[in-house]
């Protein structure tokens, strides 16, 4: 039998992955209210709101593990800088999605904690397999995947975007453990 760590923590050379906590909520709001950010995601709102990060908190903490895994990605010298998520979607395995804030692009941050969530992901959630897509318009998004071992699969999918209010072209990969 596997038991599920219900608010796991992951540790790399700079960062932690772990559940974010009520009184993340200000930062996440902070980093996350950037139009830049939330139109390269299928579900983040804009504005996006202290009460949208509390929301966002809840529903966290609701998730059954067994299906779902959201961190948030914290700098040991700047605390919160982003959020990563392995979720079961409409897709036969889990989805990966991820953001960074603005400031702490280009710094290797997503790349970092997308490899040790895959990680993770193999050992302790059981598996073997994930999809992800980017948005054809965030080409820098591809490029994480790629670094962490993501490959295209050819497939083109139109995907809603919540702060676009409209279907973008997504671009679908998958990781292989």
């Amino acid at each position: 039998m596997c038991v599920i760590e219900t608010s796991p923590i992951v540790e790399t050379r700079r960062l932690v992955l772990r559940a974010p906590a009520p009184q993340d909520a200000p930062r996440i709001a902070a980093l996350a209210n950037d139009l830049d950010i939330a139109r390269m995601t299928k579900r983040m709102p804009h504005p996006f709101r202290v009460e949208d990060a509390d929301d966002f908190v809840l529903q966290v903490a609701s998730q059954d593990p067994a299906r779902a895994n959201t961190f948030v990605i914290e700098h040991e010298a700047a605390g919160p800088v982003g959020v990563i998520g392995l979720f079961e979607s409409e897709d036969r395995v889990p989805e990966a999605g991820y953001w960074i804030g603005r400031d702490y692009w280009g710094r290797g941050f997503a790349t970092e904690a997308l490899d040790a969530a895959l990680v993770w992901a193999s050992r302790k959630w059981r598996r073997r397999a994930l999809v992800a897509g980017h948005f054809a318009d965030n080409p820098a998004s591809g490029r994480v995947l790629e670094k962490s071992g993501f490959l295209y699969t050819g497939e083109t999918r139109r995907a809603w975007s919540r702060a676009r209010r409209a279907e973008i072209e997504t671009r679908m990969m998958v990781w292989l453990a």
